[in-house]
């Protein structure tokens, strides 16, 4: 009997292929257990983030008050995004913790948005109690129209904070002990000698922040509206921030685009904004503009005692024969053409009447009433009689 006739070969063959099949089989199984076990904790993951998404089960906070502190920028949302924020800053266990506090606690639905000064591993309800206090806003500020970057002095000798001075103001908070203040001069210093472009100013205006004085150029870029800051920032991201959001809001206005039919460049445009600011009061406005056209139509020059005064830091003051005979930049009773930037933060009415002055043939105006309405003239005998008026309404 051969070898082949017990079967030997055969027997081994098969032993062979039934152990490949078992450890197949094996492993298939294997894979089912691990992926079912995955399956398992990622379902019960979803379960758990389910429930606490829709207020059910159990959640994570913390108890105390809290630790060290930590500046945290709560922005606009719904109160679900203000807890994940939190949670993510590491001021409260978990989203729930907050949203939980916030059902319990109707107010928090009025937190704006902005940087609060908070402390890591706070309870949902201390947290949410923070953010409700005032001295908990950090960083937030106002300007309003009119406004200028450097500190001015008013007549009664009350200094009114320039621009620079408000944002190095809203950089101040003390964290974990240390003051976070940034001065006015760095900021002054990096607006003199940064990049345009770097700091946020809009393209359209880099040709007339270019050329401008580098102490001047960002006048009048910075309009009206609160802004926010972050403590603690270098000076280049303070104006960078401030810049930025200023920008928006030209932009929100319909700069550059609105300028585009006036016959001047977009820049310029600003310029006249804030003369117009600063000349007049809102419902003037689109009559003090169209003065301004007139004039620079006639090749006239402008006169006006708010660039000489832009120029010396002293608004609302009425010039003497020595100030309007002072050479410089600003003096539009010595040169034609308008003042080489803007001298005033102007606001969005200022800017639309820069766009859209009122038909008219005037090429004077004057305040001639006490509250700051303006009266316009066609001659300077008209204009004259204007101010004798005026002057007998104690107007100014």
């Amino acid at each position: 009997m051969s070898s082949d006739d017990l079967g030997l070969f055969d027997e081994g063959q098969h032993s062979s292929e039934e152990r490949t099949a078992r450890d197949k089989k094996a492993k298939r199984t294997k894979l089912l257990i691990g992926a079912g076990v995955a399956a398992v904790v990622i379902g019960v993951g979803v379960w758990m983030g389910a429930l606490e998404l829709i207020g059910l089960g159990s959640y994570e906070d913390y108890e105390g008050s809290g630790e060290s502190d930590v500046v945290v920028q709560i922005e606009a949302g719904t109160i679900s995004k203000t807890g994940k924020t939190l949670a993510d800053a590491g001021v409260v266990a978990s989203a729930r913790a907050y949203t939980e506090a916030a059902e319990a606690n109707s107010k928090l639905g009025g937190v704006q948005p902005g940087y609060y000064l908070l402390k890591t591993k706070m309870s949902g309800a201390t947290a949410g109690s923070r953010l409700l206090e005032k001295e908990a806003r950090v960083g937030d500020f106002e300007v309003k129209g009119g406004y200028q970057l450097y500190d001015t002095k008013q007549p009664d000798n009350k200094v009114n904070p320039g621009i620079l001075s408000r944002i190095a103001e809203a950089s101040c908070a003390k964290v974990n002990g240390k003051d976070t203040c940034v001065t006015a001069d760095a900021i002054r210093q990096v607006m003199e000698k940064a990049d345009p472009a770097a700091i946020g100013v809009p393209d359209w205006a880099i040709g007339g922040v270019s050329k401008a004085d580098p102490k001047h150029r960002l006048e009048g870029l910075i309009v009206p509206g609160r802004y926010d800051v972050k403590p603690g920032a270098s000076p280049e991201e303070l104006l960078k921030a401030v810049l930025s959001t200023s920008a928006t809001r030209l932009q929100a206005v319909g700069m550059p685009k609105i300028a585009r039919d006036t016959g001047f460049s977009d820049y310029d445009v600003l310029v006249i904004a804030s003369l117009i600011e600063r000349e007049g009061i809102t419902k003037d406005f689109a009559k003090v503009s169209r003065v301004l056209y007139n004039r620079l139509a006639k090749d006239m020059k402008l006169e006006l005692d708010s660039t000489i005064n832009y120029a010396l830091d002293r608004p609302l003051v009425r010039t003497s024969k020595d100030d309007r005979e002072r050479a410089g930049a600003y003096n539009t009773y010595a040169n034609t053409n308008l003042p080489p930037t803007p001298i005033a933060s102007p606001g969005t009415e200022a800017i639309l009447a820069a766009t859209k002055p009122e038909a008219g043939p005037w090429i004077f105006f004057v305040k001639c009433y006490k509250d700051g309405t303006s009266c316009f003239a066609e001659t300077n005998a008209q204009h004259n009689a204007n101010r004798t008026e005026a002057i007998a309404r104690g107007a100014y």
